[in-house]
């Protein structure tokens, strides 16, 4: 090849790159402009008044802040176990207009194939993540149970609360069961707030929920703590024990350790999958800018809400991470949560 032609190859080769990435920066570019005038659906896939209603509309106030012209409005859509929210949100257009946060407890449903379920979790466009969730069991104040001692020893069946099957509570009961060797009777029907009315009442013993959804009911003394379920301690709970300090089997204990890496996604918040690029980008930079913005955080503080953000892409390997088990895990997951379906 003469001197020339090597010239004008590299020319064209040059040429060619540079609009390969004027394209490329363009596609990530967020398109604010867009959002201007745009009204934007936040599925909250409970009951109004509940831990990821309270943590949504926050979040919304803060989001709309940060997407100059728009609306953030927030739209309940609540049954079968955070399914048809869930389902909501994945079936939308794919315009950047709908978003969605949902339980945890999905992941499990995914994993061992609930009917009803027409998402991939992996396949969401994650925007974020509000805090990590502490799992914990807690009995109702007059309940004669005072460690989980007590619970493992009980003769009767032991009626848990949890929203829906499927949800983080209802598994996560069933999950500890198994575990453990507690006899539990999981109860579902007991959404947002109605699960701690329920232990007030008497209609039901307990629940395991998050230390963040339950906080106020803890301080409120209406309940104990018996056990957490996490990598280290909570900062409030320094004298609960820790699943992985009490004396279950390795089996046992690797069960529980599954909980460990879904708890790390707590209040999560995502977008319809293939949701164009750069209004993809607008969502979760004013995702970011709220879940960061001292007066929301000054806000939080009040509710009793922690906040212990995740961003974008972080997520979303962390949700397939926890999706992907290992294959003796997923075996007992499918054994343990079919158990009630």
């Amino acid at each position: 090849m003469g001197r020339k032609k090597v010239k004008a190859w590299f020319v064209v080769v040059a040429v060619a790159l540079l609009v390969s990435f004027a394209h490329v920066a363009a596609a990530a570019a967020p398109d604010v402009g867009f959002y201007k005038g745009k009204v934007i659906n936040y599925i909250v896939s409970t009951k109004p008044g509940g831990g990821y209603d309270t943590y949504a509309r926050l979040i919304a106030k803060y989001m709309q802040k940060y997407i100059p012209g728009s609306t953030v409005i927030v739209k309940n859509l609540p049954g079968a176990g955070h399914i048809i929210g869930a389902n909501e949100t994945y079936l939308a257009k794919p315009d950047g207009l709908t978003i969605g946060t949902f339980n945890t407890g999905l992941i499990y449903s995914q994993i061992v194939g609930f009917p009803g379920i027409r998402f991939d979790m992996a396949k969401y466009d994650w925007i974020g993540k509000a805090s990590s969730e502490t799992r914990v069991l807690v009995v109702g104040i007059k309940s004669p149970y005072m460690t989980f001692q007590d619970v493992l020893n009980s003769k009767e069946p032991i009626k848990m609360a949890a929203s829906g099957v499927g949800t983080a509570a209802h598994n996560d009961g069933l999950i500890v069961a198994a575990a453990t060797g507690a006899n539990f009777k999981m109860i579902p029907g007991y959404p947002g707030r109605e699960g701690e009315m329920a232990m007030m009442r008497g209609e039901v013993v307990g629940q395991v929920g998050s230390y963040v959804g339950l906080t106020g009911f803890i301080k409120a003394k209406e309940c104990r703590v018996l056990l957490q379920i996490a990598v280290k301690k909570h900062k409030d709970l320094k004298d609960v024990p820790l699943a992985s300090e009490m004396k279950f089997s390795a089996k046992g204990k690797k069960i529980l350790a599954v909980i460990n890496s879904v708890a790390e996604l707590g209040r999560l918040t995502a977008a319809t999958p293939k949701t164009p690029p750069a209004r993809l980008q607008v969502l979760r930079d004013a995702y970011k800018k709220a879940l960061t913005d001292p007066d929301l955080l000054r806000d939080a503080k009040k509710m009793d809400l922690e906040i212990d953000p995740g961003f974008g892409e972080e997520v979303a390997k962390l949700v397939k991470e926890a999706i992907n088990q290992p294959p003796d895990n997923m075996e007992v997951l499918k054994k343990t949560i079919k158990v009630e379906n």
